[in-house]
């Protein structure tokens, strides 16, 4: 991946993917939308937290993502918010994943949505599913780290 997002670009995040996989390797997806999606990315009203992404004949699709349709933008259209939506990846990048997910025992998770260049794209990653003791490790790792900040804040 060539730029990371900025914050200022970010339609929506899947923080809980973080808490719930180990984060092994990332790709950049383009999505095929339609209209209706465009513009209800555009206003912002996009979730990715019960979203994942599975492997049909060799292509990868978003499964439970929600995009909430704009009364105005869908007066003639029949809006299917949580519809599957084709992934666009390189062909190399595809075998990458498959062979990962069937082999491996690998998941594929989408991460973030984002703006590139006019383009909606999504940020996927391999992941391995975290064990609930590895939860609660990141959870006290993650503390630590806040009380250290806050320890050495206080010291200045």
């Amino acid at each position: 991946m060539s730029k990371k997002p900025s914050s200022d670009n970010t339609i929506a995040r899947n923080k809980k993917a973080f808490h719930d996989y180990f984060i092994e390797d990332e790709f950049e997806a383009g999505l095929v939308l339609e209209g209706w999606e465009v513009k209800s990315l555009r206003a912002g009203r996009a979730q990715l937290k019960e979203s994942y992404i599975i492997v049909i004949h060799g292509e990868l699709f978003l499964i439970g993502a929600h995009f909430s349709p704009l009364t105005s933008a869908s007066t003639h259209v029949k809006t299917d918010p949580t519809r599957s939506r084709k992934l666009l990846l390189k062909h190399d990048e595809i075998s990458k994943l498959i062979g990962a997910v069937e082999r491996k025992g690998y998941t594929i998770v989408a991460l973030a949505m984002y703006w590139m260049r006019g383009r909606a794209k999504l940020k996927i990653g391999l992941a391995r599913g975290k064990k609930q003791h590895d939860k609660r490790e990141s959870i006290k790792e993650r503390e630590w780290n806040r009380e250290q900040h806050r320890i050495l804040k206080a010291n200045r």
